[in-house]
């Protein structure tokens, strides 16, 4: 997601023509999850426009549409994904990843499906996949089986982390709908690949977010030191300061590994003052 209400005129411009938002929230950020074409492919002129406002080097991390996942649990929606492949085709290299998020139902007996898809997917993306099955997180065995399902396409297991939401029983209108939604699943820190992909999950609170972060503030500058690449989404139930809790994960890191390049700065959300008149 690249807009949100409760960014409109305070962390972004307003108002802003569909073809700036992406612009403006990529000033913040340099990624961003493609959640919405879980629900719907866009057409490939909508993508188009992804990519005149933004740079090379920005990363999409797309969901894969929920007929392959979820209706069709990786088998007979072929024509689904050859749609949103060539869909996404003018994004070109800023597509970090497409993310195969899973139901929770998808446990180890379904790995070998997952198997035979990831052989039959196109070798010139990367892929990423997100489960939420208790019993790839508490059973060694079934998390190695999975493991080896997606070492052969170098495939990334992404962590989304909701133990520090967990910690302590929900305090607001948004806290209480995400404790009923997300998954309540132990933590898990290992990265596959030289591309990790993290999903953390905060409290409304700030300071309670940013106390539970400090784990991945030290796996992250780690991995960073041992030449990946990684890409953290910070999430919180309102998602109203995200940008700004994002750029402060960025800065955490950055205060242990100071090589480590800054974000941009952002688009001013309202113009600067007029000059004053001259004669020339």
């Amino acid at each position: 997601m690249w807009t949100h209400r409760a960014w409109s005129g305070r962390l972004l411009a307003h108002p802003l023509p569909a073809r700036e938002r992406l612009r403006h929230y990529a000033a913040w950020c340099d990624a961003v999850e493609g959640n919405t074409t879980f629900y719907a492919t866009p057409t490939r002129d909508t993508v188009a426009t992804w990519a005149e406002q933004t740079g090379p080097d920005f990363r999409f991390v797309l969901k894969l549409p929920r007929a392959v996942t979820h209706e069709g649990r990786l088998t007979g929606a072929g024509a689904e994904l050859r749609a949103f492949l060539a869909a996404i085709e003018p994004l070109g290299p800023r597509t970090h990843a497409l993310w195969l998020q899973l139901p929770g139902a998808f446990g180890p007996a379904d790995v070998p499906a997952l198997a035979r898809f990831l052989r039959r997917l196109p070798t010139d993306h990367r892929y990423a996949v997100e489960v939420r099955h208790p019993a790839f997180f508490t059973d060694p065995d079934e998390a190695r089986l999975l493991e080896d399902a997606l070492a052969p396409v170098a495939a990334e297991w992404i962590p989304f982390d909701t133990t520090a939401f967990f910690t302590t029983p929900p305090t607001s209108d948004a806290e209480r709908d995400a404790w009923t939604k997300k998954p309540r699943l132990p933590l898990r820190a290992h990265a596959l690949t030289d591309r990790p992909i993290v999903r953390y999950l905060g409290r409304d609170d700030d300071a309670r977010t940013v106390e539970g972060w400090q784990r991945w503030v030290e796996v992250v500058a780690g991995w960073l030191r041992e030449g990946r690449s990684p890409t953290m989404f910070v999430h919180t139930p309102d998602n109203a300061d995200a940008p700004l809790l994002a750029r402060r994960f960025h800065d955490e890191v950055r205060a242990k590994l100071p090589a480590l390049a800054p974000l941009p700065d952002p688009i001013p959300t309202a113009p600067g003052p007029a000059e004053p008149p001259t004669l020339f």
